[in-house]
């Protein structure tokens, strides 16, 4: 008997989910464990494995987005009526639900683009499809809307990866994409329901589809920054000692290169583990107050950003930090996260020092109470002793739940945090 396939829950935060490519075609033989398919969620690109066994006999859809539960694909024996399924689903198309990624079978009426932007229709497939390209999902489906080869295209990413900025640059240098192709349609779909696959530009601007990530992004920060009360706490820290035991660490201990973000993290865990009002959760009816201290470390990704785990951070050395931080950001640049890599953060740390940045504020990644915001090392002249010296100072601000931490709890914190750090050698005992 056939089976339907539907689009499952691949992480806690997810609401739909984006297929990319698929890797079997309507009449092909398929058995448990088969990769079917590539779906893109909010946080990472996943394989997802078929459940069932025997012939796929119908692909809902074979690009776009379908929602929690949403039919996937059916499989059964080969020849079988699968009719009745589909007109006995009371879902509404996947595709008409989610605009801006309408599918092959139906493509949108689309609006005149301008005569310097090509339009390709969601119907034209590209050469390479099938290809195992080194490129985001994003850059992918990018090229293949606008037609462009992507060995045409070289990448910028880590290791020659081809990102979302190199589409964009090749689209606008003028380079030849391929020949719009005759939309296949019955009828054209009411403008008020179509989006078009491939957004306008001009001179003066350039529409770009939301991505899954950030519609969640954008969600769960709106959700935090107006149902968490924030109030923010800043503080300067000394970090001559810091800068020499660094170095000293790099030289003498360590076989690899120990960074500034390494020990801040190992100094948050020891402090965390000294006020565990800072390491807790609001939960509404209910303060959770974590024993493990998990430490959500915010990556920048081409897409938005992504809050891998280091769990246990108190009970691991600087070195295990360090490869664990790599590891986990190399994952989350290339869209390989898992999502229990994602899952139990207790605190985060957003770092910008890396760019430059002196000083600025986070909005608190639920369910976190708090969030630290740190920003850059920076020469100055400060005065010790009575006398103006050079000194090398970090600032930090505390963005923190009001609902469950208070001024006095956000300060000793960060006076511990800044204390260790003042005298690393408290974080090695």
């Amino acid at each position: 008997m056939a089976e339907v396939i539907r689009m499952p829950r691949m992480s806690d935060t997810m609401e739909e989910g984006n297929i990319v490519a698929w890797h079997k075609q309507e009449g092909d033989a398929v058995e448990i464990g088969d990769l079917l398919a590539e779906v893109e969620t909010d946080k990472a690109t996943m394989d997802f494995e078929s459940p069932a066994e025997g012939v796929l006999l119908h692909i809902a859809v074979s690009e776009g987005t379908i929602a929690i539960g949403g039919i996937m694909a059916i499989i059964g024996e080969e020849g079988e009526d699968v009719s009745a399924l589909l007109d006995g689903s009371s879902e509404p198309a996947p595709a008409a639900s989610e605009p801006e990624a309408p599918t092959v079978e139906e493509p949108k009426e689309e609006p005149a683009a301008p005569a310097d932007v090509p339009f390709v229709p969601a119907a034209a497939e590209s050469a390479l499809s099938d290809e195992r390209v080194k490129a985001s999902p994003l850059a992918k489906s990018m090229a293949k809307e606008a037609g462009v080869n992507l060995s045409a295209i070289k990448g910028t990413g880590d290791n020659g990866r081809i990102v979302k900025r190199d589409v964009e640059a090749y689209i606008k240098s003028g380079a030849p994409v391929a020949a719009p192709s005759a939309p296949q349609v019955q009828a054209p779909k009411p403008a008020a329901k179509a989006s078009p696959v491939l957004l306008s530009a001009s001179d003066n601007y350039e529409d770009v589809p939301v991505s899954q990530m950030r519609k969640v992004i954008a969600r769960r920060l709106g959700e935090s920054k107006f149902s968490a009360p924030h109030f923010y706490l800043t503080v300067e820290i000394d970090m001559d000692n810091a800068i020499q035991t660094r170095k000293r660490i790099n030289e003498m201990i360590a076989p690899a290169k120990i960074s500034f973000n390494d020990l801040v993290v190992k100094a948050a865990a020891a402090a965390l583990k000294k006020h565990p009002t800072i390491n807790s959760s609001w939960l509404g009816d209910r303060i959770r107050y974590n024993k493990d201290i998990n430490i959500g470390v915010a990556v920048a990704v081409d897409e938005g950003l992504l809050v891998p785990v280091i769990r246990n951070s108190d009970q691991k050395s600087l070195t295990e930090i360090n490869d664990e931080v790599r590891q986990l950001a190399g994952k989350a640049k290339d869209r390989k996260l898992q999502p229990q890599e994602m899952q139990g953060n207790t605190f985060t740390i957003s770092n910008l020092g890396m760019f430059g940045i002196e000083e600025f504020t986070a909005i608190i990644n639920p369910p976190d109470a708090c969030i630290l915001a740190v920003g850059g090392i920076i020469q100055k002249p400060v005065v010790k002793s009575g006398e103006i010296v050079p000194g090398n100072r970090m600032k930090v601000t505390l963005s923190c739940d009001h609902r469950v931490v208070d001024g006095a709890s956000g300060a000793s914190f960060l006076n511990t945090f800044k204390s260790v750090l003042e005298d690393p050698i408290r974080m090695l005992v």
